[in-house]
């Protein structure tokens, strides 16, 4: 064996079984791509970058791991590693991936009780919930799918269910469709103990907010509710133990709630997500938000991409089909026989619904069209959009034009010339540059520091220290003493005693500073990464991608939630090649969890 001095080649050194200690560094090396186990008929391509010389025995040795004395069954004593299903995994992540699938069947097993009174307490508020989905035209040349009211469909199902997950692009109306789920559920018992969370808590603040304006036009009673609602993230929900990876809320002591909404979900590792599920008791309903195409968490699993995918489409009973079209009075709206089936014992049969209509992009222009090019890898579509199509939603710029960059940053002077804080905040966010890397450059430090050098020369800013005034400021961990959150966005301005703050917008709107020494993590943030993008939204976007196709971090996931993240319009500066490889490759994270659903059912 060659030493190799990483983290991966140390964790392999531990075990003194030759045959063990290359699958050793593999299922660490995994774990750091964000991978929950190691599949082992998948690793000959892996394994020209281990240090072992022998890659015929390597393959060999996959047959002799059963009877390793540090590799267990499922049914078998711990030990350090479980071989399940032609997966290794460590026994911590195993153990994640078994409370997740028996957790979900908890939920699914515990809800059948209530079935019957949630039916009957649906159909007795079927005038205010048909109110609540007032009927709209269908847009001109939609797709068929997209007419269904699937918001109503994702409403139904989290009323009925103990757990649920609703999925969709942006503007598809993930939010207004938990806002009127509230609503029912408030209308049928006005004592409803709510949480709200997401991974960051730039995000559960920005769900709180998107909520209360979504019950502004519902009963007073109702919105009085959604006021009460107290945002934060899933950390501060689980009530975290400085210093521990573990939560003071679990199995024996579950958070007291009857209804607890996480928002981008998609954000979730496996580990969280266990953790999460285990400290939600019985009885309380979970709802799950996100978009399924968007990048997977940054550490290990990619979770609620699995749960998503784990059936092909959207299927109901004709039982269910018949009470939800029941609410439903436009024919054209209702869901139709295509999506009916009474033959399917999956676990999450009924649980997921995915919003199929954008009320935000039109699926056959625009930004709509592209991400879904992007999503899909319709290599001839996007062929087109570099080449010959002209749409006023994006722009392809192939070869890296800087007076197309200068174009867009020219969008930072409005926030630096803008006298009101918080006007200023607004108009900073109006645009965003994403980039798809830190270092390079096409990189975030790069891109960042150009964009500082055309201010500068403008004489717009002075950069002579840390803390500038009007350097916009990304905060990169939790600050809940400060009130702040990894992820907050803010600007350094002077107070009215000339005394340098960062200034913030808090969750009701209102401006709030900090003295700059008091954040120790921060970034400057006319760039950020797209990973740190995600749950934000700004008019304008400018995607940079780096100019070496054979990066395995650009994916189609990556591009697609990059390109989402604009409103109005997208700007892609990368090559033609960097593009149609970055849609042809796509996220693949091991885990066994769609394969012991089968197991389950």
């Amino acid at each position: 064996m060659q030493t190799f001095n990483n983290v991966h080649q140390q964790f392999a050194e531990f075990f003194k079984s030759e045959t063990l200690k290359p699958f050793a560094y593999l299922v660490s090396k995994k774990l750091s791509e964000g991978h929950i186990c190691l599949q082992l008929n998948e690793i000959e391509e892996e394994l020209q970058d281990i240090p072992f010389i022998d890659e015929k025995a390597v393959l060999q040795n996959r047959k002799k791991l059963r009877s390793e004395p540090f590799v267990a069954g499922i049914e078998e004593p711990k030990q350090p590693f479980v071989l399940h299903n032609n997966r290794l995994y460590l026994q911590r992540y195993f153990n994640y991936e078994t409370q997740i699938l028996n957790r979900l069947q908890a939920f699914t097993e515990n809800e059948k009780q209530y079935l019957d009174a949630r039916t009957q307490s649906l159909t007795a508020n079927k005038i205010f919930i048909q109110s609540l989905f007032p009927s709209t035209e269908d847009e001109e040349n939609a797709i068929a799918i997209e007419n269904i009211n699937w918001q109503l469909v994702a409403a139904i199902t989290g009323v009925l269910n103990d757990f649920s997950i609703i999925t969709g692009g942006p503007g598809t109306g993930k939010t207004t469709t938990v806002a009127k789920i509230l609503a029912i559920l408030f209308t049928i018992n006005s004592n409803l103990k709510v949480a709200l969370a997401a991974p960051t808590g730039k995000a559960a603040v920005r769900m709180a907010e998107s909520l209360k304006k979504a019950s502004a036009d519902m009963p007073a009673t109702i919105s009085e509710k959604f006021e009460a609602i107290i945002p934060g993230t899933i950390h501060r929900l689980l009530r975290s133990i400085p210093g521990s990876p573990y939560f003071k809320h679990n199995a024996e002591n579950p958070i007291n709630f009857d209804v607890v909404i996480i928002d981008e979900s998609s954000m979730i590792d496996v580990a969280l997500f266990s953790k999460l599920l285990q400290a939600v008791g019985d009885g309380t309903r979970l709802i799950l938000l996100g978009d399924k195409d968007q990048l997977a968490s940054v550490e290990a699993g990619s979770l609620f991409g699995d749960l998503c995918n784990a059936q092909p489409s959207f299927i109901i009973s004709k039982k269910r089909t018949h009470l939800i079209n029941n609410f439903i009075s436009d024919p054209s709206k209702q869901v139709s026989d295509d999506f009916i089936t009474d033959k399917n014992n999956h676990l999450l049969f009924e649980h997921v619904v995915e919003l199929k209509k954008s009320h935000r992009f039109s699926s056959e222009k625009g930004i709509g069209k592209l991400s879904k090019a992007v999503i899909n890898n319709e290599q001839d579509h996007l062929s087109a959009f570099i080449h010959s199509v002209k749409d006023q939603q994006f722009f392809m710029d192939t070869n890296y034009d800087e007076n197309v960059f200068e174009t867009f940053i020219k969008g930072y002077i409005d926030y630096i010339k803008e006298p009101d804080i918080k006007e200023a905040l607004n108009k900073l966010n109006v645009l965003r540059v994403l980039c798809a890397i830190r270092e390079g450059e096409q990189g975030l430090y790069t891109i960042n520091r150009k964009i500082e050098k055309y201010l500068q020369q403008k004489k717009l800013i002075k950069p002579t220290m840390e803390f500038y005034e009007h350097r916009p400021i990304i905060v990169t961990k939790n600050y809940y003493d400060l009130g702040l959150f990894n992820g907050d966005i803010g600007i350094i301005r002077y107070d009215e005693n000339k005394v340098l703050k960062a200034w913030f917008e808090d969750s009701s709107g209102e401006l709030h500073s900090v003295l700059p020494g008091f954040i120790s993590e921060a970034e400057t943030v006319y760039a950020m990464t797209i990973h740190k993008s995600q749950g934000s939204e700004y008019n304008n976007v400018l995607v940079v991608l780096p100019d070496t196709p054979e990066l395995p971090l650009l994916t189609a996931e990556l591009l697609y939630t990059g390109i989402t993240r604009a409103k109005s319009k997208v700007v892609v500066q990368a090559t033609e090649e960097v593009i149609l490889q970055t849609a042809k490759r796509r996220v693949k994270r091991a885990s066994g969890i769609m394969d012991r659903f089968g197991e389950i059912a």
